[in-house]
């Protein structure tokens, strides 16, 4: 239902500047910046926050102070940052599996041209599919999609006057974590990673490991996510390292669980010493059980949880997706029969013939660029023409969902594995079956899985525009520009974390960073899995559709099974930090709730609190992003590793003593997180 009487905060008849170098400039260097954050975020732990409300806070403050900018340059300046978050979550989420396809085969494509390439076509095609739709999902549905971060950005662009107030307690947050990065990345005061793990021949509960990586980012995402989901992830992790692997220690012999390594890859064969879990070939035991078993059959029972999990999320939306797409029709053909006339500034899209040559052009260069997998010409239309077919239909589908529940709540990993299945049912269709058409495969999904996330994060922003009062046009071009840049950064930022440090190296990590314990990239080895499974039929079934039950078991239950099952693929020591943080945020909720204090959900995205904590996650990712550049140059790395005191402080405290000392720390961030949302 449209909203007739809405009138925006600049009214259509008014000139002020809007898309101007400036705005472009800016909005492109946050891009750069929150797109960067979010590859480290979303490597690390398979989750991304939203960049467009710090972005739209940061922007006021300094361009208002700095640059004299107006509130439609402002609102281009977060319109062109946001790409650069949504793009990076697209790519991590899926690119990262052409390292995992079957016998290395899609390693070659695992480069930065076809990193840059698939990203900026997939963040194109995001915002294209877009342009025919913003009239009647933005604003012909204006009083029913609330979007609610894109609301929350035009309150924020609103109060500008309020600006410095928001943006110093953002501004502080991330100046904490960054004090708290280099006390625990350089100089090592801080323990990156306490734990406790019981010993293998304890007789009634070997190997189970407790473990926390208590970085800012982490407390940082929990508090944003919130109690709820934050204990959901955690229950996941409690199930896979404090049950599932205990319970197989218990009673798998180690040459059993070694040979189930080599079959995966992690080790080279029985007799090498290595891989993980840390193998002796000599008195045929791992130096760390969980670890193995964690890689051999675990890793496995989540990523069958995980597909499972989004393919639900994805069923439950399907009445949602079918009116979408019948009404998207609708307006497709109305827009195209409408008569010509004056159109005020504040309707002002690009042409429909944009929509549609900028599909046919991208259709085109998926086909003639070598960059890109596939046999011959006729191959790469297939596959260019298969990402317009699903593109379409999923941007329009990812749009109606973030306009109800918001772009963190987004089921993309759902979309992306129906996107994947479908793409490989119809290779077999057509007797594409085998490794070589994996890659292929792999491209599809990928370039949907940006598609639909961009297009989510678009949806926002053209949501913030309307209610200012922006030009439709210029936010469309604005976006084209921020996808092409974020994706030059983002690319590189993905290729430098793959790159191993020495210290990866000593913890037995060889070529690729990325898959390891240090950046899991949980979403992009479930992508190659499924697509190795179905082409190849090499997939170890069992254990996958031990997965699978366990997210319908889950469901059933009334829990939210994908949330659950990520949490079963990752680490505890990602998930319980991340519980943490939500807990604290469970507790403000509670406390706000006893003093019956009622506030609507754009105040809490504006909260003290929320904004700190935004801060916690820009702060320690971008540091974490800058250390891991610097221990990727062996003239810094070496100072890096003279600044490190952790051997000291283990002399000193002892190993269980250094890592209380960082608990203390992060006992006290978590403090100082509630002092400031209390506020």
């Amino acid at each position: 239902m449209s909203d007739n009487n809405f009138k925006p905060f600049v009214p259509a008849g008014t000139n002020m500047k809007e898309l101007t170098i400036k705005s472009i400039l800016l909005g492109c260097v946050f891009g750069v910046i929150f797109g960067a954050a979010t590859v480290y975020l979303a490597l690390k732990a398979g989750l991304t926050v939203s960049a467009s409300i710090p972005i739209a806070v940061i922007a006021i403050t300094l361009g208002r102070k700095f640059f004299g900018t107006t509130i439609l340059e402002n609102n281009i300046i977060q319109t062109t940052g946001s790409a650069g978050e949504s793009i990076a979550a697209g790519v991590v989420f899926t690119l990262p599996g052409f390292l995992f396809l079957s016998d290395g085969g899609g390693t070659e494509f695992f480069n930065y041209i076809t990193i840059l390439t698939l990203a900026i076509i997939g963040g194109i095609l995001g915002t294209l599919m877009m342009i025919p739709l913003r009239r009647s999902l933005i604003v012909k549905e204006h009083g029913t999609l609330p979007y609610p971060e894109g609301t929350a950005c035009a309150d924020v662009l609103i109060a500008g006057e309020k600006g410095g107030d928001f943006a110093k307690t953002a501004f502080w947050g991330l100046g904490f974590a960054f004090a708290y990065a280099i006390l625990q990345k350089i100089f090592h005061v801080i323990a990156e990673t306490p734990g406790y793990m019981t010993k293998q021949v304890n007789k009634f509960f070997p190997s189970a490991n407790l473990s926390a990586d208590i970085t800012p980012e982490y407390m940082g995402v929990g508090y944003i996510i919130g109690p709820r989901i934050g204990g959901v992830l955690v229950a996941g992790g409690v199930l896979s390292w404090l049950a599932l692997i205990p319970l197989l220690a218990s009673l798998l012999p180690a040459d059993m669980i070694a040979t189930q390594l080599v079959k995966l890859g992690y080790l080279a064969n029985l007799q090498t010493p290595g891989g993980q879990g840390s193998w002796d070939p000599v008195t045929h035991t791992f130096s760390d059980y969980a670890a193995a078993i964690y890689y051999a059959y675990v890793r496995q029972i989540g990523a069958g949880a995980v597909a499972a999990g989004g393919f639900i999320t994805l069923l439950k939306t399907i009445p949602t997706i079918i009116s979408t797409f019948k009404g998207s029709l609708g307006a497709v053909k109305s827009s195209a029969s409408g008569t010509s006339g004056e159109v005020p500034r504040t309707e002002k899209d690009l042409s429909l013939k944009v929509v549609a040559l900028g599909s046919i052009v991208l259709v085109v260069l998926m086909a003639l660029l070598p960059q890109l997998p596939g046999g011959s010409v006729g191959q790469k239309l297939l596959v260019g023409l298969l990402v317009v077919i699903f593109g379409a239909f999923f941007v329009t589908v990812s749009s109606r969902i973030v306009g109800l529940i918001g772009s963190s709540n987004n089921p993309i990993s759902g979309m992306t594995i129906a996107t994947l299945m479908g793409t490989c049912l119809v290779f077999i269709a057509v007797g594409w079956t085998g490794k070589l058409y994996e890659p292929m495969a792999l491209v599809v999904g990928s370039m949907i899985c940006i598609a639909a996330a961009n297009a989510g994060g678009t949806s926002q922003d053209l949501k913030s525009g309307y209610i200012v009062g922006a030009t439709p046009m210029n936010q469309q071009l604005a976006l084209f520009i921020g996808a092409i840049v974020s994706s030059i950064v983002i690319g590189l930022t993905v290729k430098f974390l793959d790159r191993p440090t020495a210290e990866m190296i000593a913890h037995g990590v060889k070529d690729h960073a990325i898959g390891s314990t240090y950046y899991p990239a949980p979403q992009g080895t479930l992508m190659a899995t499924l697509a190795k499974g179905i082409l190849s039929f090499n997939l170890d079934w069992q254990f996958v559709l031990v997965g699978v039950f366990l997210a319908i078991t889950i469901e059933l239950c009334g829990v939210n099974a994908l949330s659950f099952a990520v949490g079963a693929y990752l680490p505890l020591s990602t998930t319980l930090p991340i519980f943490i943080g939500g807990a604290i945020r469970g507790v403000i909720d509670y406390k706000k709730k006893k003093a019956n204090i009622q506030t609507s959900p754009e105040e809490d995205e504006l909260g003290r609190g929320n904004l700190f904590a935004t801060g916690l996650v820009a702060g320690g990712a971008v540091a974490g992003v800058i250390i891991a550049i610097m221990a990727g140059f062996d003239s810094t790395a070496g100072v890096l590793a003279k600044l490190n005191l952790q051997e000291g402080f283990i002399k000193t405290l002892g190993e269980g003593g250094y890592f209380i000392l960082g608990a203390a720390f992060f006992a006290f961030m978590g403090w100082y997180l509630y002092r400031i949302a209390r506020k």
